[in-house]
């Protein structure tokens, strides 16, 4: 999808993307039932902590994303692997990745995660829309130690039981937000990090004021999180100054022929 695509298509997508994940869900359900994935070997092994990677002062507090591209730019970079990109940006000081496994819209693959898991010893997001039971447990599987829930497209109760599922596996939950009343009505203690997505998921347009509208509001207990939009190293700086403890980036770095190089190379700035 090109970056000209009207508002009322942009605003649509959301809602697309919903009703898609879910058809997709109910045929996963049938090729792979939830007693398969429970026998997967990466069923059984101990997730890496998200808390003590992302505060880890020896690394750089970004989590490096992997996506080949989006409803809204098209595509990105969808010409390097994911071994060498996910080797570069560990090497660059990652406290975590974030794997996108979603096909249709971002062009992601679930295999992409179980590479990364292979090839790497940090913490993994499952970069998702994450809507059902089936889908945590199915992360855990894949090697994830980490979910995204995303307050936008998920009742509360369905937030509080999806998160509580999660960490009864030893995952970590980072829940996404846009604005005050998502934060508001999603906050539960199973959470361990809360987002701010600066980038409005109906429309897409992006401004970094929504992390500084929001950060004051994020009770101390939870690790701060700036999402989309940072391709400034001084930005980093200003948010971890406002409190944030990690940043989420992937486009600015997977728009290079080298995202790892990339990432390296901003993360000297600051």
């Amino acid at each position: 999808m090109s970056d000209n695509i009207s508002a009322k298509e942009q605003g649509n997508i959301l809602d697309k993307i919903v009703a898609k994940k879910k058809q997709e869900i109910e045929a996963d359900k049938l090729r792979i039932p939830i007693v398969r994935l429970e026998e997967s070997d990466n069923f059984f092994r101990q997730c890496y902590s998200f808390r003590e990677s992302l505060l880890n002062p020896a690394l750089t507090g970004v989590i490096a994303e992997f996506k080949r591209k989006s409803p809204s730019k098209g595509i990105i970079n969808d010409k390097v692997r994911v071994k060498e990109v996910t080797n570069g940006y560990v090497a660059a000081g990652a406290s975590a990745l974030s794997i996108l496994t979603d096909r249709s819209f971002f062009g992601g693959r679930k295999v992409d995660l179980i590479e990364a898991r292979k090839r790497n010893h940090c913490p993994i997001l499952r970069k998702e829309f994450l809507l059902s039971e089936y889908q945590v447990v199915e992360a855990k599987a894949l090697g994830a130690d980490l979910i995204l829930l995303i307050a936008a497209i998920l009742k509360p109760i369905e937030i509080q039981n999806l998160a509580r599922l999660a960490k009864s596996l030893g995952m970590s939950v980072l829940l996404e937000v846009h604005n005050r009343e998502e934060l508001e009505r999603s906050i539960f203690p199973e959470l361990d990090a809360i987002g701010v997505n600066n980038r409005n998921l109906g429309t897409f347009e992006v401004s970094v004021q929504h992390s500084y509208d929001l950060v004051d509001h994020i009770p101390p207990e939870f690790l701060k999180i700036s999402e989309s939009g940072l391709s400034d190293p001084k930005t980093i700086t200003e948010l971890r100054s406002a409190g944030f403890n990690g940043f989420l980036i992937g486009e600015n770095f997977m728009k290079q022929q080298d995202p790892g190089k990339a990432m390296q190379e901003f993360v000297n700035g600051f």
